[in-house]
């Protein structure tokens, strides 16, 4: 009977054994299926990385290309706002043209006493006399007179700078052989004479 015992407790340990190892083996075939999972789930989020980082790259991109736009439409909006402006003070200096053409028409009308022909006379002389400076060349001394130069700034129109010399525009445009407003920045003109 000792040898049934004997038999009977190594066949209680082995068994014993067997289902530890069963055990063992079942717990390691779930930590493996887990290990993988986590491995798939790993390579996925890390694809999923790349994708984001590619998609940030391209908005990156797109963004600096946007700005760059961005910047040039500004700086067209900026140049139109500036021929707006000079189209403005032009079309203000036509209006006051017009309006001292109307004014000196209704004087010459109504130009029939002596001190209106005084007056017009005295605009001939000015005329003639702003006609003979403007056929004299640039830096010349004109009847003991020498020009006096503006150079040009940016925004500066040539309505600007005869309002602000008090001169007719006509007469800087003849001064400076103008055929139309376009002025440069830097550019010399004479502004009168001393």
């Amino acid at each position: 009977m000792t040898i049934s015992r004997q038999d009977s407790v190594l066949s209680l340990f082995l068994g014993a054994f067997l289902l530890t190892g069963c055990v063992m083996s079942e717990k390691y075939e779930a930590e493996k299926a887990r290990g993988l999972n986590f491995q798939r789930l790993l390579a996925q989020e890390e694809k999923r990385t790349g994708e984001l980082d590619s998609e940030l790259k391209r908005v990156k991109r797109e963004a600096s290309e946007l700005e760059a736009r961005n910047r040039e439409l500004t700086a067209q909006v900026q140049a139109v706002r500036e021929q707006m402006a000079r189209v403005n003070e032009e079309a203000d200096a036509m209006r006051e043209a017009t309006a001292l053409e109307k004014k000196a028409r209704e004087e010459l009308r109504r130009g029939s006493h002596p001190a209106s022909k005084s007056k017009r006379a005295e605009r001939n002389l000015l005329t003639q006399e702003a006609d003979q400076l403007a056929s004299k060349p640039e830096g010349v001394v004109a009847e003991g007179r020498t020009p006096t130069y503006h150079q040009v700034k940016p925004g500066e129109t040539v309505f600007r700078l005869a309002r602000k010399y008090g001169v007719q525009l006509e007469q800087v445009r003849k001064w400076n052989n103008l055929q139309d407003d376009l002025i440069e920045v830097g550019q010399k003109l004479i502004v009168g004479y001393e």
